[in-house]
């Protein structure tokens, strides 16, 4: 099945390019996705995905089969098998980005995907609903990590470019070479632990490549397009039990 969607973010195209090509930063925005691996074209993860009180684990890979930065389009195929038996998922997707202004990018994907086991229960109608709710979550979510990268650079370009940031640096260029020189001291010796061997330090924490969201319920997020499209079948199901009860009942007096 074939699946388009179209959403913007607040970013240049240049910004929004360089995101969309780094999985460490979009794969946190997918619900219920988790990256674990990344390295050149190629990737690798998970995604959680909920049927009720059904759980299935999708783990598989994807790769950037094309980046094309001076059309600003970028192909990825990527595929998965459930943990448990329970079906598999692969996908081409392909993402258009489109300058819509000086801060905002228009991002358009196109999806074919193909899903066998449970999920494919749903239809291609319902899935194209899911789809839409999904891809709603990730652009709402890729565009708050956006708009507060930009926010976080304002204040730092505002310091650098103030009169009090440029007296800094030049009282900073005067200051004795023996200061410029000074390092921080050396760990004493009591920070040793008893066994005489010392602690490790702690490393910086690395950004976060797992999704808010732990799962993607179909039966909550697509409840309401399945009720949709059931409804009218439901109702006449309900109108032959009458007719038929009836007729049962006029039988039975007759």
């Amino acid at each position: 099945m074939q699946l388009e969607n179209t959403f913007t973010v607040p970013a240049g195209i240049d910004e929004a390019w360089a995101a969309f090509n780094d999985p460490r930063r979009v794969a946190p925005c997918f619900p219920g996705a988790t990256l674990d691996n990344y390295e050149g074209d190629s990737f690798t993860g998970t995604v959680k995905v909920k049927l009720g009180p059904i759980s299935l684990t999708y783990k598989g890979k994807g790769t950037f089969v094309e980046r094309d930065e001076k059309a600003r389009k970028v192909v990825i195929e990527a595929s998965g098998r459930d943990s448990r038996g329970n079906g598999t998922a692969s996908a081409t997707v392909t993402g258009t980005l489109h300058a819509d202004g000086d801060n905002q990018t228009t991002v358009k994907m196109v999806t074919d995907m193909t899903v066998t086991g449970r999920p494919a229960q749903f239809g291609r109608g319902v899935m194209a609903d899911v789809s839409d709710k999904i891809v709603g979550q990730f652009s709402s979510c890729l565009a708050n990590k956006l708009g507060k990268s930009d926010e976080a650079a304002a204040p730092e370009t505002a310091a650098a470019s103030s009169p009090a940031a440029a007296e800094a640096g030049a009282e900073g260029s005067a200051a004795k070479p023996a200061a410029a020189t000074k390092t921080a001291p050396a760990p004493a010796a009591s920070t040793a632990s008893a066994n005489g061997v010392a602690p490790k330090l702690a490393a910086a924490p690395e950004p976060s490549t797992r999704s808010e969201v732990d799962a993607i319920d179909l039966l909550d997020t697509a409840g309401a397009p399945v009720l949709k499209r059931l409804g009218p079948l439901l109702i006449g199901l309900l109108v032959v039990f009458v007719v038929i009860r009836r007729s049962r009942r006029r039988r039975r007096s007759s």
